[in-house]
């Protein structure tokens, strides 16, 4: 079979916006309040937490990929690391991931464009998204590149106006209609552990589901100018963003109101805005997370294809999935993936509400399994080339204690998992994937192995 290469279209802005995207999600926008309220706030010590074993995720993960830059995405170390076997478990559970998060996504665009549209039947929005995203990632690598730094140019701007505008109310001694607007609303309400221990304990599973997708920067590495120097660049910036806009974010929120008079059901946003008088508030935030709805469907549309071509090469996937387009696009493995999350228009009609947060559940879990093989991959890669490491100028800081560090963490996120009612079921389902992707390929293998004889 012919090898075709992607072309490196990407430019250091596209990835370094890529990468703040990436570490912000709907969650922040739209489920902070309810986290808030399980939490209080050392859901601020939550979010640093995560982000700290994130951010040495993302080091194992950079320093993998510039160990050899003829990797195109993650699977292509776990095959040379941990075998074939799990190459193929690994990519089409990460293929699966994503996909889900594209289905919960085209469904919410549909949600969110009835707040102005009431009358629109739902299914209908998130089919035009769809269709738009599909074409516009067709054309060439760097319109995905462009399309994806616009919208999280709306979410860094939609943070960062909520940051200004709460300071001044702050500074200010703005009252709310729950008292005047100030650092000290952050402990003299219960203080930090107002829920105790179980609270905290609680909020990580919400947390974490926040990161997920901050690893797409490790897909970009074959299509991006400069590697070398733009990869280490947008994950050494990972925890000044974590802790701009997730901590920076919430700290605010929780000095402007008290973390208990934070309604859950409500968007803190709009109701920050909503206190200063702007009275767009609901809608200017119905825009954000309708952006951020569909960046998430459009880094599925991307990493979904990515990943079918990567494992198509290594004959993981039909040789027709390796193909490029003219413009240098694998658009046989994009049609493949948009009609899969086409399927959810059709979910929207027969399916009701709760079997998305399974799907939602069970794509955590496996995100939580991909990252623990990116960890073990790094292990393996140091122990046997020692001399490619010592050569690495972007490695891993404390190795192997990081190492043990983030496996450890991300076992206590699965005992969580456990803990509450509504994820535990993924526990459950998520094997029942692991096992039937294992005996794909091992029929696969089986058949290979009988047409040769």
């Amino acid at each position: 079979m012919q090898q075709e290469t992607l072309t490196r279209g990407l430019k250091n802005r596209h990835v370094q916006l890529m990468a703040i995207g990436g570490a912000i999600g709907t969650g922040l926008f739209l489920g902070a309040g309810k986290t808030i309220q399980l939490t209080g706030p050392s859901i601020l010590l939550a979010y640093i937490i995560t982000g700290v074993v994130l951010f040495l995720i993302m080091r194992a993960l950079g320093e993998l990929l510039l160990s050899n830059l003829q990797y195109h995405s993650f699977v292509d170390f776990v095959r040379d690391y941990l075998g074939n076997m799990a190459a193929f478990i690994t990519g089409w559970t990460y293929w699966f991931c994503w996909i889900s998060i594209a289905m919960a996504d085209i469904t919410a665009v549909g949600l969110y464009t009835q707040f102005w549209f009431p009358n629109v039947p739902q299914w209908m929005p998130g089919l035009i998204a769809l269709v738009i995203l599909l074409i516009m990632n067709l054309a060439t690598v760097k319109l995905f590149g462009e399309m994806e730094f616009w919208f999280a140019l709306i979410k860094v701007v939609a943070i960062l106006a909520l940051i200004v505008v709460g300071l001044y109310m702050i500074f200010k001694g703005f009252t709310t209609d729950q008292g005047p607007a100030s650092f000290t609303n952050l402990w003299s309400h219960g203080g930090w552990f107002p829920n105790g221990l179980h609270g905290f304990i609680i909020s990580f599973q919400m947390v974490v589901f926040a990161f997920v997708g901050m690893e797409l920067v490790g897909l970009t590495a074959g299509e991006t100018e400069n590697p070398e120097k733009v990869i280490p660049r947008a994950i050494n910036q990972i925890p000044i963003r974590v802790l701009l806009f997730y901590v920076g974010a919430l700290l605010i929120i929780m000095s402007i109101y008290p973390w208990n008079a934070i309604v859950p059901t409500e968007s803190p946003f709009v109701q920050v805005f909503a206190a200063v008088g702007i009275a767009a508030a609901a809608g200017i935030v119905n825009f954000v997370v309708l952006t951020s709805a569909a960046s998430a469907c459009n880094s599925a549309i991307f990493s979904t294809s990515r990943m079918v071509f990567s494992m198509a090469k290594d004959r993981n996937a039909p040789e027709s999935f390796a193909r490029l387009n003219n413009r240098k696009v694998p658009s046989n493995a994009l049609f493949f993936s948009t009609i899969v999350i086409l399927i959810a228009i059709v979910l929207n009609y027969i399916m009701p509400e709760g079997v998305f947060t399974l799907i939602t559940s069970v794509s955590t879990v496996c995100f939580i399994f991909v990252w623990g093989i990116m960890v073990i991959c790094h292990l393996r890669y140091r122990r046997t080339q020692p001399e490619l490491a010592s050569r690495s100028r972007f490695k891993l800081p404390l190795y192997p204690f990081s190492n043990v560090l983030i496996l450890a963490f991300l076992a206590f996120v699965l005992v969580v998992l456990a803990l509450a009612e509504d994820t535990r079921v993924a526990l459950f389902v998520t094997p029942v994937w692991f096992i039937l992707v294992a005996g794909i390929y091992l029929l696969k293998k089986r058949n290979l192995s009988n047409s040769r004889q």
